[in-house]
């Protein structure tokens, strides 16, 4: 078939070197618009565009995707199918009936549950034990369409969302382009989602990500995992905000019951803080302005008076 990829980040890449290894032809990739990054906020290419700049792919970057010149250039490309990865934005009825197949999505969760932008993360974070991927078509509806196929993966009681969405990225280019097949050999047959087990999954956002110290550990550690690597947990100590990696294995040693939430203490090498329940063990800890740095590292010189805590 003849494809035009839709897609934006890193995690789309895998899926892209699939595509470009299977009978079918690439014709194109649509992207979402550079966008400033860095201290200078030059503008940069998504990795997708990049991917494709770096082998002479033509690269739409339409700022919608119901654009009239937009949808005027996919009607003279008339792909077979649009496959999608993580694209960014919500296709149109008007882009949705162009392709002879319409267009497909790999989408990074067992879907009716978790619809939406930040699936692994979420998953991560309300302590899913399993989680998948799933090819659906799509629709007007956010992650409504049919499924044509599943993979599931166990979540880690240590796998950060980085983590996960690295797995499923590799097993889901796979799964991808086995629908991609299929729906080429007219084997492919997409099933309804469930009514049932709906959950949504909006953007995680910064504020998402500041640590509660006064929930119970578990969930202390889930929310950090779950922002790890964006949008990043963090804290505030001394009025200006530090982000943590994930949490320490806490070993053999006791974990005190006594620190209030938030409460820092300096033991044996450790960096223990308060939460509701029992205390967590700080890991890497990452200061304003400076590199990430192991906790006993960076809490070493700060002169840590008793009772001090997280903000």
């Amino acid at each position: 078939m003849r494809l035009v990829f839709a897609g934006t980040p890193e995690v789309a890449l895998p899926a892209l070197d699939a595509i470009a290894a299977s009978r079918h032809e690439l014709v194109a990739v649509v992207t979402r618009p550079d966008a400033p990054a860095g201290r200078g906020r030059r503008l940069v290419r998504s990795p997708v565009g990049q991917w494709a700049d770096e082998r002479g792919i033509e690269v739409r970057t339409p700022a919608r995707p119901r654009e009239p010149e937009f949808l005027e250039w996919l009607a003279q490309v008339a792909p077979d199918c649009v496959p999608v990865v993580a694209y960014g934005a919500l296709i149109p009825p008007d882009a949705l009936q162009i392709p002879r197949y319409g267009w497909v999505n790999l989408h990074f969760s067992l879907l009716p549950a978790w619809r939406g932008a930040a699936p692994v993360q979420h998953a991560v974070l309300h302590g899913d034990e399993i989680t998948g991927a799933c090819v659906f078509q799509l629709e007007e509806g956010l992650d409504t369409g049919p499924i044509f196929g599943s993979l599931t993966e166990p979540i880690g009681p240590r796998d950060t969302a980085g983590d996960l969405l690295e797995r499923l990225a590799q097993r889901g280019a796979s799964l991808l382009v086995d629908v991609l097949d299929a729906i080429e050999d007219g084997r492919a047959r997409a099933v309804p989602q469930p009514a049932d087990g709906v959950t949504l999954a909006p953007k995680i956002t910064p504020a998402d990500a500041r640590v509660r110290w006064e929930d119970p550990a578990f969930a202390v550690d889930r929310r950090i995992r779950a922002c790890t690597p964006a949008p990043g947990a963090w804290t505030t100590f001394r009025g200006e905000r530090v982000k943590l990696g994930p949490l320490a294995e806490p070993g053999d040693q006791e974990r005190p019951e006594s620190l209030k939430p938030g409460e820092i203490l300096v033991e044996r090498g450790r960096v223990l803080v308060g939460t509701a329940t029992e205390a967590v063990v700080l890991g890497e800890v990452q200061p304003a302005g400076k590199r990430s740095m192991p906790a006993d590292a960076w809490i070493r010189g700060l002169r840590i008076t008793p009772g001090e805590r997280f903000e």
